[in-house]
Formats: C-alpha cells, structure tokens, sequence
C-alpha cells in the first residue's frame, strides 16, 4: 500500500508546482520519493516470482525522477505531479516490453506492453502480428486479459504502409503503441490489498508483454 501522505503531497504539489514551494517542502517529497520506492522494491520482488528477468531489478532502476524537462514544453511548471515506475528488464531506460504503475491522485493505473516504440521495433511487432495467425487477438480476446485490461486507443487511421488493408488483422496492425491499462481508485492504492490486486493483475498480462518481446527479438 502507499501512505495518505504521498498522495497528500502529490496533490499539494499540483496546486503549488513552483520552485520555491518545492523548496520549503522537500522533505515531503523526500517521504514521498522513499514510500514509493519501498513499494517498487516489494513489487519487483512479487513480479519476479514469475517474470525471472526482473531479478535483481531495484526501485532506483525504474522509477522517474519527478523533475520535468520543459525546454521543449509549453507547460512551464518544473514538476510532475505523478509517480512512475517502468519495470523490464534494464529498467526505465530500455525500451522494451515490460510492466508499469502510475501513481497519481484520481488517476492511478496500471500498464503493461510497449509504449511508443521506434519505427523499426514497432514495425517487427505489426510484422509478428500479421504472421501469428490470430495469436495476438487470442491473447486480447482472453478471459484473464479482458478481466483486466484494454490497449491505449493510438491508432492510425489505416493500414500501416506494407500492409494489405484486407488483412484479417488489420484493426490491431494500425495501433501507434501496444500499451494495455487498468485503472485503479485512490482507495485501492491506500487499501493493504494493493499489493495483491496489482500481482494478480500483472499475472494476466504476462502473454501480452511475452509476445511483444518474442516479436522484438527478431530486430537485428
């Protein structure tokens, strides 16, 4: 579970996002910055019972520092008001598959898949998909997956260019990002249950992120 406290000062920090409130308040961010990263370190530890590759994987090594680069941004405020984790193998800075939690009062949510991936990593997948014979729709059509989760709507308008517009598959061929999301209540995130829910979860999107990395060993 995650303190009231994290949350609290996550919800200051969006009506207060200067540097000299920040400041004054550092060690909120401090607390917060150490609550969040004792439940990362717990829930690699879960996720590693079953996903091996995330052995060894610390907090450190996945979460986002909350300080913005705004130099190409018109929203000038220096902070997010989120806390992220990207948890693959590598950590934040790989970009493979792999699994995500988002912390952010009235907006929690888990993710996991591929978000935005480089052309050539996103066309190795729309390839896997096209020659899977319908693996990839069997993996969304699941009970244990729909239970869950739904793919993050980015898709292009149509076919992909290389791709015939009456594949059978086209639909799931014109997604931009393969990122699958589960909305959680700010009453879960403080509930002793998080931990389990989260885990139980993630247990269901395992094939997902399975045929995505097979999909993006075939890069070269």
């Amino acid at each position: 579970m995650i303190q009231k406290s994290t949350l609290r000062f996550l919800r200051l920090l969006k009506r207060n996002n200067n540097r000299e409130w920040f400041n004054k308040n550092k060690h909120l961010y401090e607390d917060a910055k150490k609550d969040f990263e004792i439940f990362v370190d717990s829930l690699i530890h879960r996720l590693s019972d079953f996903d091996p590759t995330l052995i060894g994987l610390q907090a450190k090594d996945c979460t986002f520092r909350i300080y913005k680069d705004i130099r190409f941004s018109k929203d000038k405020t220096p902070y997010k008001t989120n806390m992220g984790a990207a948890i693959n193998e590598g950590g934040r800075k790989m970009p493979i598959p792999g699994y995500y939690f988002h912390l952010q009062p009235g907006d929690c949510f888990l993710a996991g898949g591929l978000y935005m991936p480089t052309p050539d990593r996103l066309l190795s997948v729309r390839k896997s998909i096209a020659t899977s014979k319908g693996k990839f729709r069997r993996i969304l059509n699941s009970k244990d997956y729909k239970k869950y989760w739904q793919l993050w709507e980015d898709k292009l308008k149509t076919a992909p260019k290389g791709f015939p517009k009456d594949h059978p598959d086209v639909d799931l061929l014109k997604y931009k990002s393969f990122i699958a999301f589960h909305n959680i209540s700010d009453e879960l995130v403080l509930s002793p249950k998080l931990m389990d829910c989260s885990i139980k979860a993630f247990k269901t999107i395992k094939p997902l992120i399975e045929f995505l990395k097979e999909a993006n060993l075939t890069l070269h």
